[in-house]
């Protein structure tokens, strides 16, 4: 019998085995799960007889080529100039190091050499994947995937995945797949508000849960497809504006990075698997607490005055915000959303004594200072339009369409790239800015540029991206930045790696930020998720909810205020103030415990449970009657907590009442909700 190589990765809990398959020149995926799955026949060997299709077509391969695999889907099309498509390589060598690994294949007639990627993320156990082409000729790159990553199933498969809309973004939503193609992704420049570049598999009701994400903040795709043969070929990757890539010869282009996760405790254990990846991606700025924001702009919009910002920056002072950023209107020309894009300079009617004296007066309350930039865009009556308007992006003899009436500069430029960080660096060296928000409100449109000749511009759009992200960790490194795309259009694990925290969406409604979140959390971390308390009345689920319901929906995340306090009663602010002086002693549990989701926003009671060290810390939320009964009259709903210790006994430090962790396990911790009491934070401490 013929052995054909065959490598293992290792992880924390699983492993993952590719072999050359015994069919032709690729690799394909032997095991995947839990470690020692490899050892054992393999779950995806098949009977190696085809009909119609090739063993290429029918093979659970890693990477293919159209040409090798003419029918089925391909993560590469590739041709030379006016030659017909198709690749068909040779196996060309494979390098292991610890924790990675690299496959090359080489194809010599169309001069084009592909190395797989693999490398394990310490700590975590999540598998890196990509793809390096390296081109001796002139290519045209029609597809030019990450991966494929192939889930052996034994019936349907079910695809959770995270939609929605701006205002709804992150939704969590499934779908059984026993055959077929299902696609999602964005062309928009960015991951869009619709879909979340993540997506889980399982075996049908089955428990253990795959999952994949695309580190991507551009136009991208992922694509699953349930085969004849009993799996499920997940293929994904970056999608190219203009339909084609151009290589030249010694060019290599590196698709963006696929991580890919297992778990064998289901989507919830999936959920940590990527919280545990994010704090890895934060590195030792996860340490650094994510300070109480207060953020001006559901108090003021356009309207920002020296004045009226001290007004609340005081009232925010008071009640023990830690930080006070100016949102949208601070600089020149900015009354509202026609003007002002692109002058960075802060409006001298606005600041009468100057920017600078403000920002010490927000700095003598206490508070650290913090400002909104959409360094994108541009407005069309700005100066720097009139200075630069081949700066956009455009087509040329085509009219130019205003989104929110702004335009989008060409970050792919160098010159474009100049202009944003000499900004940055200009207002962050001239005044004590401690927080900058980075927002884009408006995908590209009519994106073009022109006399370019044929030019990648999503990808070098990305790059310009990431080179000021880059420059802003290098040279401002205790800046924090706030990741933001009109709410939750840009969040994947390229910004998350260089920003601090992300805005998963405009909506600041109880129960429809409660839905937001509970699906947000599927996939990020709570330490990358910026919550605020507001006074926004519901979109989609207008049911009244108190302001302690606010309050603990938002501490399971990175807490801000968003409300007018102008418009607060003492109480109401007297009550804000103890909520905020709760959440700063439990925000290093929420932030880098582990987090585990209970129920989800359609039960009468959900929430977050979080652990670290000595400390549970429930965020409980009452969702449905507010009568106190939702079960049986006079007994309280309950919520079954997981992962504590059966034998151990843990201390409510409100209430004093001990509980076993048995009971906490089988029974829960009772909740009695009414109109004035729809959520709890309980913290438990471990005897």
């Amino acid at each position: 019998m013929t052995s054909y190589p065959r490598w293992t990765l290792r992880t924390e809990h699983t492993s993952y085995t590719v072999r050359l398959s015994p069919d032709g020149p690729w690799a394909e995926l032997d095991a995947w799960g839990p470690l020692g799955v490899e050892d054992g026949p393999s779950a995806l060997d098949w009977s190696h007889r085809t009909h119609f299709v090739t063993p290429a077509d029918a093979a659970p391969a890693e990477y293919l080529p159209y040409g090798l695999r003419p029918f089925t889907g391909s993560e590469l099309i590739a041709a030379r100039p006016g030659q017909d498509r198709g690749a068909w390589w040779d196996f060309d060598g494979a390098e292991e190091g610890e924790g990675s690994l690299r496959l090359a294949f080489t194809d010599d007639v169309l001069g084009l050499r592909t190395v797989l990627c693999y490398e394990t993320v310490p700590g975590t156990d999540v598998i890196l994947r990509w793809t390096e082409l390296t081109s001796t000729e002139e290519l045209r790159l029609e597809r030019l995937d990450s991966a494929a990553v192939n889930i052996p199933v034994t019936g349907t498969a079910r695809l959770t995945y995270l939609t929605g809309q701006w205002s709804q973004e992150f939704q969590r939503t499934q779908l059984d797949l026993a055959r077929g193609t299902f696609t999602m992704g964005s062309l928009q420049g960015a991951p869009g508000h619709a879909y979340a570049p993540w997506l889980a598999v399982q075996d049908g009701e089955a428990e253990a849960a795959y999952g994949i994400a695309l580190a991507w903040p551009g136009n991208w795709h992922i694509t699953a497809e349930a085969e004849p043969g009993g799996s499920v070929r997940v293929r994904a990757g970056r999608v190219p504006h203009e339909g084609v890539v151009h290589l030249t010869p010694g060019d290599t282009l590196t698709t963006p990075r696929l991580a890919c996760a297992f778990s064998a405790d289901g989507l919830d254990g999936l959920s940590r698997v990527w919280h545990r990846y994010e704090r890895h991606l934060s590195g030792e700025r996860l340490h650094r607490p994510r300070k109480v924001l207060y953020n001006s702009w559901e108090a003021t919009g356009f309207d920002v005055d020296a004045a009226g910002q001290l007004e609340l920056a005081k009232l925010a002072a008071d009640i023990g915000a830690e930080l006070f950023v100016v949102d949208d209107g601070w600089f020149t020309g900015r009354g509202d959303d026609t003007g002002g894009l692109g002058d960075w300079y802060p409006d001298p009617a606005a600041f009468p004594q100057g920017f600078g004296p403000f920002v010490q007066d927000i700095r003598a309350l206490g508070l650290d200072f913090g400002l909104w930039v959409e360094p994108e865009a541009v407005s069309p009556n700005s100066r720097l339009y009139a200075e630069h308007p081949e700066w956009v992006y455009r087509i040329e003899g085509r009219p130019a369409r205003l989104v929110r009436n702004q335009l989008l500069l060409d970050l792919g430029r160098t010159d474009v790239q100049d202009f944003v960080i000499g900004t940055l660096d200009r207002l962050l060296g001239a005044h004590d800015i401690s927080y900058l928000k980075w927002d884009m409100n408006r995908p590209p449109t009519e994106r073009g540029r022109p006399g370019a000749g044929p030019v990648d511009l999503d990808a070098e759009h990305v790059a310009g991206y990431l080179r000021v992200l880059d420059h802003l960790r290098a040279v401002h490194p205790d800046v924090t930045v706030e990741g933001c795309a009109g709410g939750g259009a840009r969040i994947e694990h390229a910004t998350i790696a260089r920003t601090d925290v992300v805005w998963p969406s405009d909506n600041t409604a109880p129960l429809d930020r409660l839905s937001i979140q509970h699906g947000f959390l599927h996939a990020h971390a709570p330490h990358v998720m910026s919550s605020w308390v507001t006074d926004a009345p519901g979109i989609f689920d207008p049911r009244p909810r108190s302001l302690a319901f606010r309050f603990v929906n938002a501490i399971c995340g990175v807490l801000g205020i968003g409300a007018d306090l102008r418009t607060w009663t003492p109480e109401e602010r007297a009550e804000a103030a103890g909520w905020i002086a709760r959440y700063k002693k439990v925000r290093d549990v929420v932030h880098r415990g582990e987090a585990r989701l209970l129920g989800t926003p359609h039960d009468s009671t959900c929430g977050v449970q979080y652990d670290l060290d000595d400390r549970t810390v429930v965020a409980a939320l009452g969702t449905g009657r507010l009568d106190g009964a939702p079960l049986v009259p006079g007994r309280p709903d309950r919520l079954r907590l997981r992962g504590v210790d059966p034998a151990a006994h843990y201390r409510d430090t409100a209430t004093g009442t001990t509980y076993s962790g048995a009971h906490l396990l089988h029974y829960g911790l009772p909740f009695a909700w009414s109109a004035d009491h729809d959520a709890e934070l309980v913290v438990l401490i471990r005897q």
